[in-house]
């Protein structure tokens, strides 16, 4: 009884322990979820004043930008104020000078449009020429490309043709050495073989030989060692024991011998061997030389192919490149005198426009002085299909009109003062024919006195000049008196 109430306090005791555990546990549960409500209401009344102040935040700046707007508002009213007013200031400054401008514009416009067709209509003449020049180039360049991609394909025709014929020639070659390698290689085994058969039987032989000679030689040695040792045994003690002696010695240089033929036969094997192996590698390396000088040679056959063929190649580069050099210069010598002609057009074009009129420069191209019915008629030959070539090829130059017309009259004017200055040549030559003849007067010399002279004083009767059938008449004698001898006694 004792016993069992004491198993019963101690089973008390640890229900109670247990009990104690679990209500431990029990009241960690409950704070650990009172923590977690606490924590869960804090982060939402957290989350409602963030948004509370985001939304309170809001409306404090809607507010405030309502009044910065109004102040805003009432300070760009005062500046748009004074602006209207310094605005219609300038305006009507500006006004004026754009109505004074705008006259101007008009009559600059005129000449500008004027101006402007003319040089439009000049732009276009050259653009539709340099179209089809460039388009001729094109062409050319085309055709040039398309025989350059021909000759291109022939020669990679041509060498994948070679190549494939080369690759199969080579591959011909190789089944070949590789047959004839395979019966080389059987012929030589076979030649080993037998070889290797003869060597042993000769050495078989030779050994089977030298045993019988030896076993000979040694059966007569030992009859006479026999009858030299009953001699010796008869003579002295002391021959036996040198015989004994001699014996062993015998004996081991017969161990020695055996060794040493042994040793012999081995290397007569391993010379056997080495001559047959020998006489393999040479043959192989015999027929190998002989592969390869052939090899070689072909090789050397295509080498020398392939040379030509890069010579030939960089020859017809060379020749290309040289042409195209040579074409490059030519062209780039044609485009500098195109340049320079430009250049020399552009100089005498300024130099031309320094030298024109304010009328000139007004109205660079003179009105025509035709009459309605003469410009109406011009105008309809002008519309009309050109029949000759000739015209045909002046239509296509319709945009220099203007610039022939400037230059007829250019050369108007050059004709008119080359002959003004003719004129006044001639007027020149005549003043200097009286100036001559009025110094001549004055002065005295042979060269004076044998020519008519005005000053002189003449006492005969002018004469009217006679036929042409009495000049061989003798001419009449005349009293001349200088002027130079008569002034001073009439001073």
């Amino acid at each position: 009884m004792p016993k069992k109430g004491r198993k019963a306090a101690a089973l008390s005791e640890e229900e109670r322990l247990l009990l104690m555990q679990q209500k431990m546990l029990a009241e960690e549960e409950q704070s650990k979820k009172k923590e977690d409500m606490l924590t869960q209401f804090l982060k939402d009344k957290l989350a409602k004043e963030e948004h509370n102040s985001a939304l309170n935040m809001n409306k404090i700046n809607l507010q405030w930008r309502t009044v910065l707007r109004e102040v805003k508002a009432r300070e760009l009213r005062k500046d748009i104020e004074i602006l209207s007013q310094t605005f219609e200031r300038v305006v009507d400054c500006k006004d004026s000078v754009i109505q004074s401008l705008a006259r101007d514009l008009c009559e600059a416009e005129a000449q500008y449009t004027h101006a402007l067709c003319s040089h439009l209509h000049n732009i276009d003449q050259l653009l539709q020429l340099q179209w089809c020049r460039l388009r001729y180039l094109d062409e050319d360049y085309n055709t040039e490309l398309e025989a350059l991609k021909k000759e291109f394909e022939t020669e990679r025709r041509m060498i994948i043709e070679h190549h494939d014929k080369e690759s199969c020639y080579l591959r011909d070659v190789l089944l070949a050495l590789e047959q004839n390698f395979s019966e080389s290689e059987y012929e030589a085994k076979l030649d080993f073989q037998s070889t290797r058969d003869d060597v042993k039987n000769k050495n078989l032989e030779e050994k089977h030989y030298l045993r019988v000679q030896l076993e000979g030689t040694v059966e007569e040695l030992w009859k006479r060692f026999q009858q030299a040792l009953k001699n010796y045994t008869e003579a002295t003690e002391d021959r036996k024991i040198a015989f004994e002696a001699l014996k062993l010695k015998d004996e081991k240089s017969s161990k020695e011998i055996e060794m040493q033929m042994k040793k012999l036969q081995k290397i007569q094997d391993s010379i056997g061997i080495l001559k047959g192996k020998i006489m393999a590698h040479m043959r192989e390396a015999e027929e190998q030389n002989r592969h390869v000088h052939e090899e070689k040679e072909v090789v050397l056959k295509q080498l020398q192919k392939l040379k030509s063929q890069m010579n030939q190649a960089r020859t017809k580069a060379r020749s290309n490149l040289a042409k195209l050099t040579l074409e490059s210069s030519t062209a780039l010598k044609k485009l500098s005198g195109v340049l320079e002609k430009a250049e020399l057009i552009l100089r005498l074009a300024e130099m031309c426009r320094k030298l024109e009129t304010e009328e000139e420069k007004v109205l660079p191209f003179y009105t025509s002085l035709l009459s309605r019915e003469e410009q109406e008629k011009v105008e309809q030959v002008s519309l009309e299909k050109p029949g000759e070539q000739l015209a045909q090829l002046m239509q296509d130059y319709l945009g220099l009109e203007h610039f022939w017309q400037r230059y007829n009259k250019v050369k108007l004017e050059q004709l008119s003062l080359e002959r003004e200055k003719a004129v006044l040549h001639q007027e020149n030559q005549k003043l200097r024919l009286l100036l001559k003849q009025y110094l001549d007067g004055i002065s005295v010399s042979d060269e004076v006195l044998s020519r008519l002279n005005p000053l002189l004083i003449v006492s005969h009767k002018p004469r009217a000049p006679g036929p042409a059938g009495k000049a061989h008449r003798k001419r009449l004698l005349h009293n001349v008196v200088e002027a130079a001898h008569e002034v001073p006694h009439i001073l």
